[in-house]
């Protein structure tokens, strides 16, 4: 338990945090991959070349500093964390890694006339309680998900059943476990992780689950990112081959409402809509279902949106390319998102629940654009599929 002077201590560093969090956090994932090559795969290198992961944790680390006296008001941050974490198998022997590589950044960064001995021993404190939550709160998950029906721990060996060509850069992967079982349910919106070997190296990845739950297998659907180690990767496997997955896992998921139900995505971001609106077509919510696509090439699942809508009249689907191409299928909007089109698109009463997910400007984009429309804050959700940030 931290002392009240250890809480002072923490405190007061916020300032340093804010001004020089990114380059403590740089040199930190620099010492513990480099050391530590045990815990490389549960982190995206691309995510480390692109400074997202620095980015992350340096805004974690700065937000748990603020609230070191006022944890619950941390939200969303931590479920996330424990999600992710859940999702990698982050387990609690990683946990000391973590700590000595931090304080080590810590004083290197800040130096020993600011890092002082009392300081460190204040984080040292300050992450044990952190820990202490984390890997409480992950083994809650961890035992429920292995106790569910259907449900595992660890790893588990899968095979693909089934291939799918989704559009000129999205796969369909249709995932059945090799022991014959059933697999756990999973929550429309939730993800899985997966462990593959490429040459010789373990690469860990989430992948949202782009179908509702059935008891009998997964389906990921999987953009072929260029210079992407994982998706090309798994883009080049063939039926059959097998690779492991972790237990379902995430917290962004669609929640009971009878209001009416808007799912806006861009690019990849379609897929964890699919599983929601497979899930609320059941119901008789009114669904508008709203995507960005570059063009009719890149634009997934097309055919099956439409069918669906063409199936239920509650459905109503809304489509708008970056750019359009005479001889493909038409779109409604042509260019990027607006404001006045989207106001055109969703319904006419804003008490609504609205999700949405795709590229980070696309979404601070759609954020504003709801917020000017009229959509309560508090009803609309989103997630990122890497490393979270703040959406400005």
């Amino acid at each position: 338990m931290l002392c009240a002077e250890q809480r002072a201590l923490i405190t007061a560093t916020v300032p340093l945090l804010e001004s020089g969090g990114e380059a403590l956090t740089t040199h930190f994932y620099e010492l513990m991959l480099a050391e530590h090559p045990e815990v490389r795969p549960l982190f995206n290198q691309a995510h480390q070349a692109s400074g997202d992961q620095p980015r992350a944790l340096a805004n974690g680390v700065l937000m748990y500093a603020k609230h070191i006296d006022r944890l619950d008001q941390l939200g969303g941050l931590v479920s996330q964390v424990i999600n992710k974490h859940v999702a990698l198998q982050v387990l609690p022997e990683h946990y000391p890694i973590v700590g000595s590589c931090l304080l080590r950044a810590i004083r290197e960064v800040l130096g020993e006339a600011i890092a002082t001995d009392e300081v460190i021993d204040a984080w040292a404190a300050a992450y044990g309680q952190l820990a202490d939550i984390l890997i409480g709160s992950e083994e809650k998950l961890y035992s429920a998900t292995a106790s569910a029906p259907g449900g595992w721990r660890g790893a588990r060996a899968f095979r693909i059943a089934r291939k799918v060509t989704e559009s000129a850069e999205i796969t369909s992967f249709y995932l059945v476990p090799e022991d014959g079982g059933e697999v756990v349910a999973h929550q429309p919106g939730q993800y899985i992780g997966l462990r593959i070997w490429v040459d010789g190296q373990e690469i860990r990845r989430n992948y949202s689950l782009s179908a509702a739950s059935n008891g009998r297998d997964y389906r990921i659907s999987v953009k072929r990112e260029p210079g992407g180690v994982a998706s090309n990767a798994l883009h080049n496997m063939e039926e059959g081959e097998r690779l492991e997955l972790f237990a379902p896992a995430g917290e962004f998921i669609l929640e009971p409402s009878d209001k009416p139900l808007v799912l806006i995505s861009g690019g990849v971001g379609i897929t964890p809509t699919l599983a929601m609106l497979e899930a609320a077509i059941a119901t008789e919510r009114q669904i508008h279902f709203i995507h960005c696509a570059r063009n009719a090439e890149a634009h997934a699942f097309r055919e099956t949106i439409d069918r669906l809508a063409e199936q239920h009249g509650q459905l109503k689907r809304f489509y708008c390319y970056d750019e359009h191409h005479q001889g493909h299928l038409q779109p409604d909007a042509v260019g990027l998102m607006t404001e006045d089109r989207l106001d055109a698109w969703l319904p006419a009463d804003r008490d609504l629940d609205a999700y949405f997910l795709g590229p980070k400007p696309f979404m601070a984009a759609i954020r504003r654009q709801l917020n000017a429309l009229g959509v309560p804050p508090e009803q609309t959700r989103y997630e990122f599929f890497g490393p979270a940030s703040a959406l400005n």
